[in-house]
């Protein structure tokens, strides 16, 4: 598939930290700013009217933030229309400005999360609060969750169905959770391993590519039409369903292996490369204001 072909995305979708902010190597969080080029490239995907969808495994309330750096929600090409977003891998789909949840997954997460701390008794473990932040069983390291923090017991936070379920072992690596879960299957749920020792859970069946697929059917735009670009193991299943997945350069393995093709690293402006490939500069090309 080239622009040569004829083809070109009707729905970019887009990871967030690692795709389009940078990693901040040893502080566990990203810059909360979008470089000059990706902004500029993201910019051409809307003034062409295509649509543009983030999709992330944060929370909602740490997405509009970005949204709002790339003015998606001023898009001339998006007709005034609010953003289609997707959240927490998949579990919450919402629209914005202003922020309102259309769509959201829940689970019994009680069993798994057993599971995981039999294994590691010490881990911390995060259940989002919507809107507000997180209820957490003891505070993470810092700037690795955003929002306002309420401590309670693992048992009162699991007690309800919830839409996502994070569990990190600072003491512990992602290979050793990658191992966990596929030792322990962790049935009712499904998980993802992050960078870390950070597992997701999720809904079966849930996953950013469940997400987009019911956005795309919002906007009535086929999985075929979709250019998605993501960096971590969260990606891997919407890399698969969109007609071209991109992986950025510094991903790992099993993420390039999953995608159509591989573009340069965060650090090298992956995305924006990536997108200048569908989107090219011209003269009608607006600049970011100073």
């Amino acid at each position: 598939m080239t622009p040569a072909d004829g083809w070109r995305p009707r729905l970019v979708a887009l990871d967030i930290d690692g795709t389009l902010l940078k990693w901040i190597e040893g502080v566990g969080t990203t810059y909360e700013q979008v470089s000059p080029a990706v902004y500029a490239a993201v910019r051409r995907v809307l003034d062409a009217g295509a649509h543009v969808v983030l999709a992330s495994g944060r929370s909602p309330h740490g997405m509009t933030r970005v949204a709002d750096l790339l003015d998606l929600h001023a898009s001339p090409g998006g007709d005034g229309e609010r953003l289609w977003v997707v959240a927490s891998n998949g579990a919450v789909i919402f629209r914005y400005p202003p922020m309102e949840v259309v769509h959201e997954e829940t689970f019994d997460a009680a069993p798994a999360v057993a599971a995981v701390l039999e294994e590691h008794p010490s881990a911390l473990v995060a259940v989002e609060e919507r809107g507000v932040g997180y209820r957490v069983n003891r505070p993470f390291p810092e700037g690795e969750l955003t929002g306002e923090f309420t401590i309670a017991d693992v048992e009162d936070l699991v007690a309800l169905p919830v839409s996502r379920v994070i569990i990190r072992d600072p003491d512990a690596t992602a290979d050793d959770f990658v191992a966990l879960g596929e030792r322990l299957g962790l049935q009712g749920t499904d998980y993802v391993v992050g960078w870390t020792a950070w597992l997701d859970l999720a809904p079966v069946g849930v996953s950013k590519a469940s997400g987009l697929e019911y956005v795309a059917h919002e906007l009535g735009v086929d999985a075929a039409d979709v250019l998605a670009i993501g960096d971590g193991r969260n990606d891997i299943e919407m890399l698969q369903w969109a007609g071209r997945g991109v992986a950025m350069g510094q991903s790992i393995d099993v993420v390039k292996e999953a995608a159509d093709a591989v573009t340069a690293s965060v650090h090298d402006e992956g995305a924006a490369v990536e997108l200048d490939l569908w989107f090219p500069a011209d003269s009608s090309t607006r600049a970011r204001p100073a």
